[in-house]
């Protein structure tokens, strides 16, 4: 599910809808969460499908560590990406402001964080030098974004978690306890997914 203060805009012709913050959104707080209605679906079951469902499968899902296809039912699905975006995955199943957004401006990810079967290419952006996402973008810039996660999971209990009821609890007590410094936070390495298929892609 996503942050309550969110809504859905449009962007321009380029680039289509986007999500957007209606008010501010500190960093550190969960600004998404799988949930009971998200669709978690096996590679098998999204490849017996029509190919008309197929393609918009991979249009709007990510997978997570396991290979698994991650349909979510509402705005989240027009979260658009950035080489520097506004939130990241975690490895407890749920996505973090990294920065603090404000009223106004759009909630981003990047898509090298989400197992993408190919590589594509992007527009640059200022203060990046990346302009494509490939499959393995995790294992690449895991560095950067675990420091990211790292400062960013540090205020979750600094901030409101509207969000925070919605967290399998197992989750939620890992994180509070790396929250108070208790323990160090996993690496988003371990969200990466070693797809066999993609592995012998050539441009992957």
């Amino acid at each position: 599910m996503l942050h309550p203060d969110t809504e859905v805009r449009f962007v321009n012709d380029l680039i289509g809808n986007g999500v957007f913050a209606t008010r501010p959104i500190p960093k550190g707080t969960a600004v998404w969460v799988l949930d009971r209605f998200d669709r978690v679906m096996p590679e098998q079951e999204v490849r017996a499908l029509e190919p008309v469902y197929q393609e918009i499968l991979e249009k709007y899902c990510f997978r997570d560590r396991e290979g698994r296809w991650i349909f979510c039912w509402d705005n989240t699905r027009f979260i658009n990406h950035s080489f520097r975006p506004t939130c990241i995955t975690t490895p407890y199943q749920f996505e973090i402001a990294v920065v603090d957004i404000a009223a106004g401006q759009e909630i981003t990810n990047d898509y090298g964080f989400f197992n993408i079967i190919e590589p594509f290419d992007c527009l640059p952006e200022p203060g990046s030098s990346r302009t494509r996402v490939m499959p393995d973008d995790i294992l690449r810039c895991a560095p950067e974004w675990d420091r990211q996660l790292a400062a960013a999971l540090a205020c979750f209990a600094q901030v409101a978690q509207p969000l925070a009821g919605l967290m399998a609890p197992e989750h939620l007590a890992t994180v509070q306890r790396i929250a108070r410094g208790e323990i160090p936070p996993a690496s988003i390495r371990t969200c990466y997914f070693n797809d066999p298929v993609r592995a012998g892609h050539p441009d992957a």
